[in-house]
């Protein structure tokens, strides 16, 4: 299976409830094996919702947190490196959907690192046809990270 190399970043006030860093690299090698059977670097940030909102608001225009942030980077041409990007993650916006949507609070946290790595790798959900497709591969992943739920149709 591919090397992910994980810098880990926890910008939050605790670490009670989050995944493992193990489990994100699992998670990520998964994902990555499909779509990207390559060494990969990628870096994981997570947040609270003043630093998700202060980014949303830089970034996108839009002057509220969000779930997830993706940054990918692009190489100048000809360079070969593992670097695939940033994903930044608000941990109080994860755990709030989970609940709100009646969701194993775990299963969300392997989707939205799921949704995060593939815009990372180039997917979108900016027309029908994006969306779908990206839906079906983000049901395919869940699936093969070994979580069996069809609650995820829609990317957000």
């Amino acid at each position: 299976m591919n090397q992910v190399i994980l810098n880990l970043q926890v910008a939050c006030d605790s670490l009670c409830g989050l995944p493992h860093k193990l489990t994100f690299i699992r998670w990520l090698k998964i994902i990555l094996y499909s779509y990207h059977n390559r060494k990969t670097e990628i870096t994981i940030r997570l947040v609270d919702e003043n630093e998700s909102c202060a980014l949303n608001t830089q970034y996108r225009n839009k002057n509220y947190p969000t779930n997830i942030l993706s940054f990918p980077f692009t190489p100048p041409t000809n360079i070969k490196t593992p670097l695939l990007g940033d994903l930044v993650i608000c941990r109080q916006i994860v755990e709030n959907e989970a609940h709100k949507q009646k969701k194993n609070l775990e299963l969300h946290w392997a989707h939205i690192v799921t949704h995060g790595v593939l815009h990372l790798l180039g997917y979108n959900h900016l027309s029908n046809k994006e969306t779908k497709n990206m839906n079906m591969m983000e049901q395919k992943i869940i699936n093969k990270l070994g979580y069996h739920n069809t609650n995820y149709k829609k990317s957000k």
